[in-house]
């Protein structure tokens, strides 16, 4: 490890091209700054090729110039981290199901406009994934359709997620023949979710095995393109459907009985949030509460 006030005292120099200089900006004298340097040098080998007037880098010092660049931006990284008081500065890592998230990552983006000192970091995953990168610690919040039964992890509720059929604009869905007619457009969830929604819909029906299966998406984000096309219909949670842009195209069934999921904040419970983190989960809340 370098002395860091040697590498400051370097990097300056490579600024300022004189000792004189740099001892000024430093607030140091010109022999400390010379001092500086040769103790690099004797580590490292020549870095700065002294002329009258005139200073030139090496190619090693080039290099370690990038090197104390990137311990600069290292540094700020953590401080930014690690300040938990300041509620519109640093990382949020935010890791959530594709559906929620959705919506939820324009809203992220448009906070960090307004917050430039934010910086997000946002993974679309399965609840199981989430779950992992929680304990795991390699995201400091996450989202789940489910309340976690673990003391290492703390839950509080962000919103509620109905389900919804999902058929092409100017469909209409009277009984079940016409989902047979209409098609399905599969998706990972589209057997589960259609087997919980169909049920109160349609008592009694067949199942959706019965129904001819028209197409298949694994992204959230697309999933509803084919049905928009006429192609299909569809069962995805509200808020995938709410952040289709297309909304002329689809129709969603209302359902009197709707089944809702409720969805969940999730951290880990042996520390507290920084004030950054519970600053984008109340902003969230709020957006997401207009949207309901």
């Amino acid at each position: 490890m370098f002395n860091p006030q040697w590498l400051r005292s370097f990097v300056v120099l490579t600024e300022e091209l004189s000792f004189t200089r740099a001892a000024e900006r430093l607030d140091l004298t010109q022999a400390a700054v010379s001092q500086h340097v040769r103790q690099l040098e004797e580590q490292l080998g020549q870095l700065i090729v002294r002329r009258p007037r005139q200073l030139e880098l090496t190619p090693t010092g080039l290099a370690f110039l990038d090197y104390c660049k990137e311990v600069e931006c290292a540094d700020k990284r953590l401080q930014q981290r690690l300040s938990a008081s300041c509620e519109d500065c640093g990382e949020i890592n935010l890791i959530t199901p594709g559906s929620i998230g959705l919506v939820l990552y324009p809203l992220l983006l448009s906070l960090q406009a307004a917050s430039r000192g934010l910086i997000m970091r946002h993974r679309f995953a399965p609840d199981v994934e989430v779950l992992e990168a929680i304990l795991q610690n390699r995201f400091e919040l996450g989202i789940l359709t489910y309340r976690p039964d673990d003391n290492r992890i703390d839950a509080s509720l962000f919103t509620e997620e109905p389900l919804e059929l999902i058929v092409p604009a100017g469909e209409t869905v009277n009984g079940w023949e016409d989902l047979v007619r209409i098609g399905f457009i599969d998706h990972p969830d589209g057997h589960a979710m259609a087997g919980r929604l169909l049920s109160r819909l349609f008592p009694g029906n067949p199942g959706i095995q019965s129904v001819p299966h028209s197409g298949f998406s694994n992204q959230v984000a697309l999933q509803l393109e084919p049905v928009a096309m006429g192609l299909g219909f569809t069962i995805l949670p509200r808020y995938a459907r709410q952040a289709f842009k297309r909304q002329d195209a689809i129709h969603a069934v209302c359902c009197e009985t709707p089944v809702i999921d409720k969805l969940w904040f999730i951290h880990r419970a042996e520390w507290p949030l920084p004030n950054r983190v519970i600053h984008v989960m109340e902003h969230l809340r709020r957006e997401i509460a207009r949207l309901a």
